[in-house]
């Protein structure tokens, strides 16, 4: 073999770890090049193995750990470092919590500019079995054993396959083993490539993705699996619209519920929801408190999927428009209202990006406003939003690197006071930053 094509020595480097990066990883500095360092900790003293990933931009994999960080705790998992389902397991959950409001308040120092007024506590539930919906990948490997069930490797397009998983509800956790044996009979195992899963309170439902017809024993066999393990199984053959349930005859609704408010939503398990029950209950009275509602309100929100936090509001203020640009959502989200004999919120639908124009809410008038964006942030609607001038905005974030670009927006350009904001530990054990901020218009302002 020509030395060209000998395979490379690794470069490995000792190193200190400085802080982590908005995906968990450890950051630090070999000569002038930045590393990100898988499995590495803040303040920890590691050997590392190191590649060139882009310029400057290095990543690399911990080798050995001379020095541990006082928060490095044992993963609970047995498949964490591969699986990518999470990423901070070796860190202690008060930590985590530290590690995320870092994350936020770097976005808006660095990204916005500014810092909030205060600090609000973090939001935290259970640590385990919080999850409710996820999407499994499947990939059929004879050279591994046949059929392979679980989330993709961690930055990898392979998939980990598990028997368990600590951050699943119970219910799913428990059915990996038996979904992967039912799937493996099956005809064409090969041709099904993924698995939706969604949990309600009540209710479990598999969305099994396949590329081929299946054949009628294989329905059998999946008609057996439903009522063996008391799940529903819907198909999918194409797009949304081709989802239809194979068992059993009659699904009852997935559902969640509010208990504070005495609300309960129904759902479809592809349908937009909260992973974390838990979290979302929390999260919802934290909003609707910010927010500081009665009777004289008329409330304007924005991504209102079907309702999570407009049925809420609605208890409590004079009105509330709820808009989405899911049309499937909006009619859910009516329909929940209907169901929870709520009449003073109205739902529209209408595309939020692209050329929005404040012809989307015509003819209502809002003092108060809350916001719950995708990742890509709310910046096409809040110039709309600022020609009716409102008094408080909620701003609810899955992306604190968004949020803190359009917070510079409402505070530097708009006038608005960021009095707080704060993290919601939504996907434990994880990177990912769900935060929540409060914008006050003019400098002076209070909240809860």
């Amino acid at each position: 073999m020509s030395s060209s094509r000998a395979k490379r020595k690794p470069v490995t480097a000792d190193a200190i770890i400085e802080s982590l990066n908005y995906d968990g990883r450890g950051v630090t500095h070999v000569g002038n090049n930045i590393v990100f360092v898988d499995g590495a900790l803040p303040g920890e003293a590691v050997t590392i193995e190191y590649r060139k990933k882009r310029r400057k931009i290095y990543e690399g994999q911990v080798l050995s750990i001379q020095q541990q960080a006082p928060d490095r705790i044992q993963p609970r998992c047995p498949y964490f470092g591969v699986c990518g389902g999470c990423s901070l397991q070796h860190m202690s959950a008060t930590a985590q919590i530290d590690a995320k409001l870092n994350v936020l308040k770097e976005n808006l120092q660095h990204i916005g500019k500014l810092s909030p007024e205060h600090y609000l506590p973090a939001l935290t539930d259970q640590e385990w079995g919080y999850r409710r919906k996820a999407r499994l990948g499947l990939r059929y490997v004879p050279k591994k054993g046949g059929l392979l069930l679980g989330f993709r490797e961690r930055r990898s397009s392979y998939v980990t396959n598990l028997d368990a998983c600590l951050n699943l509800d119970e219910r799913i956790s428990s059915l990996l083993t038996p979904l992967r044996e039912c799937i493996a009979s099956l005809s064409v195992p090969e041709q099904i490539p993924q698995i939706e899963v969604a949990g309600g309170e009540h209710g479990l439902v598999f969305v099994i993705r396949h590329l081929q017809t299946l054949a009628d024993t294989d329905l059998h066999s999946l008609r057996l699996f439903s009522q063996d393990h008391d799940v529903q199984i819907f198909l999918q053959d194409g797009g949304l619209e081709s989802i239809y349930c194979l068992a059993p005859d009659h699904p009852e609704p997935l559902s969640f519920s509010l208990p504070d408010y005495g609300l309960t939503y129904h759902f479809l398990p592809t349908d937009f929801t909260q992973v974390n029950f838990g979290i979302n209950r929390k999260m919802v009275a934290r909003a609707v408190g910010l927010l500081e509602l009665d009777q004289k309100d008329a409330v304007l929100e924005l991504f209102c999927g079907l309702g999570n936090f407009t049925l809420p509001m609605a208890l409590q203020a004079s009105k509330v428009l709820g808009i989405e640009g899911n049309d499937g959502l909006v009619d859910r989200a009516r329909k929940n209202a209907e169901r929870n004999n709520i009449t003073n919120a109205e739902f529209r639908s209408a595309d939020l990006y692209g050329h929005p124009d404040a012809g989307l809410w015509r003819g209502f008038e809002f003092n108060k406003v809350l916001l719950d964006p995708p990742r890509s942030g709310a910046q096409e609607v809040l110039p709309l939003i600022m020609q009716q001038k409102p008094e408080r905005i909620v701003y609810v974030s899955c992306n604190p690197a968004t949020l803190a670009r359009d917070s510079a927006y409402l505070v530097h350009e708009q006038g608005y006071t960021l009095y707080s904001a704060g993290v919601m530990d939504m996907f434990p054990h994880t990177s990912h930053v769900e935060s929540i901020a409060l914008f006050l218009r003019g400098e002076h302002g209070g909240g809860n």
